[in-house]
């Protein structure tokens, strides 16, 4: 069964390949940017993440208020201090977080790197060799961050979404480029 992507006629691919072509390139510039200030990342990503929470919890906490004659009430207010309490954590403590982090972080790429190798392997398309590169990229560095903790806690996040924004950047530049033959080939 093929994908929808190639569904589309020329034109469209033509016309879109480069909003892909352009992620890949950001990505891989912030995947840079990582790399040369990996402690910043970490630093700036357990902040960020520490907002998301935040925001998240006050966003649950009006939905719970809001509809709270409806079922769960109780599991969705738990829902909202756990959020609120641990984006306040964060926010507090970066650092102890992105060691707790460290470990979600290798769970992360060790999943993530799975699922683009089993899509690689199973739905073969145009740029697909680069996805299995990117996969087995990622899983290594699942096991490289497992293996380092908790010492190179404070780095190696800021390191490790570096090397995977280039690579996924990259997976991206070459799937744009392919579709962009493709269009030129159709044409």
């Amino acid at each position: 069964m093929e994908s929808v992507l190639f569904d589309l006629g020329p034109h469209e691919l033509r016309r879109n390949w480069g909003w892909l072509l352009a992620l890949g390139v950001a990505l891989i510039l912030l995947g840079g940017f990582a790399l040369i200030d990996s402690v910043a990342v970490s630093i700036i990503s357990m902040v960020f993440f520490g907002w998301i929470l935040l925001l998240a919890g006050v966003v649950e906490a009006v939905q719970t208020f809001r509809h709270h004659k409806g079922g769960h009430f109780f599991l969705h207010l738990l829902n909202t201090v756990f959020a609120i309490v641990v984006g306040l954590m964060l926010l507090w403590n970066p650092l102890a977080g992105s060691l707790v982090l460290t470990l979600l972080m290798a769970a992360y790429f060790l999943v993530a790197g799975t699922f683009s190798i089993l899509t690689s392997l199973t739905a073969p398309m145009p740029g697909s060799g680069w996805m299995l590169v990117d996969g087995i990229v990622t899983v290594m560095l699942g096991i490289l961050v497992w293996a380092q903790w908790p010492m190179a806690g404070l780095w190696i996040i800021g390191l490790f979404i570096g090397i995977n924004l280039i690579t996924s950047g990259w997976s991206q530049v070459m799937l744009a480029l392919a579709l962009r033959r493709m269009a030129v080939e159709a044409a």
